[in-house]
């Protein structure tokens, strides 16, 4: 009878250790993945601006002259760079400037370099939905197989990744090209003021 609690509690202690050694190792993954940057995230990647009108500075504090102002929210922006309160960013035109976390935000979205087709299905011969002009900002649901799903001014649709900035490069795969014909055009705000002094 003195057997029976003894090789329970021995399995149990097998149990507890194995146990105790999987989280070890499950945390140790976890740490190995999470790049060394003050936000934990990896470095570079894109955001967009959280509100309409966000101020680019030349430095990262707010003793930094202005250099941009921009005007449109959910201009996606590239970090790439950071420290804990501010993001060195890059935006679609190519300026670098520096933002205070507080003013961007996760949610992707992408800012058409040319003329963007969106189709209804992610190929070429489906019906094309709208046509975005350049420099038109899409919120971005996902990419596959080099094209986006993105939506805009009450419109949905399927994009070409070569016509988006604001995209990574193992999301531009699967080949680039295609124009059509829409039966809609969504138009573009500037997205920031000139140089300011």
């Amino acid at each position: 009878m003195m057997r029976r609690p003894f090789i329970f509690a021995v399995a149990l202690a097998l149990g507890l250790s194995a146990a105790g050694a999987s989280a070890a190792a499950a945390m140790q993954d976890e740490t190995a993945e999470r790049p060394d940057t003050p936000s934990g995230q990896q470095v570079p990647r894109f955001v967009s601006l959280k509100v309409d009108v966000a101020n680019g500075r030349s430095g990262p504090s707010r003793s930094h002259p202005i250099a941009w102002r921009y005007v449109q929210a959910g201009l996606p922006m590239e970090i790439i760079a950071e420290t804990p309160d501010w993001r060195r960013v890059r935006d679609p035109d190519g300026e670098v400037t520096w933002m205070h976390r507080s003013i961007l935000s996760g949610r992707r979205s992408v800012w058409t370099r040319d003329e963007t087709p969106l189709h209804a299905r992610d190929n070429e011969d489906s019906p094309v939905e709208a046509i975005a002009d350049p420099g038109v900002v899409l919120s971005l649901e996902r990419c596959r197989t080099g094209w986006c799903r993105v939506e805009a001014q009450g419109y949905r649709g399927w994009a070409r990744t070569g016509t988006l900035w604001g995209v990574y490069p193992e999301e531009r795969a699967g080949g680039e090209g295609g124009t059509g014909d829409g039966s809609a055009a969504l138009s573009t705000t500037r997205p920031r003021d000139t140089a300011l002094p």
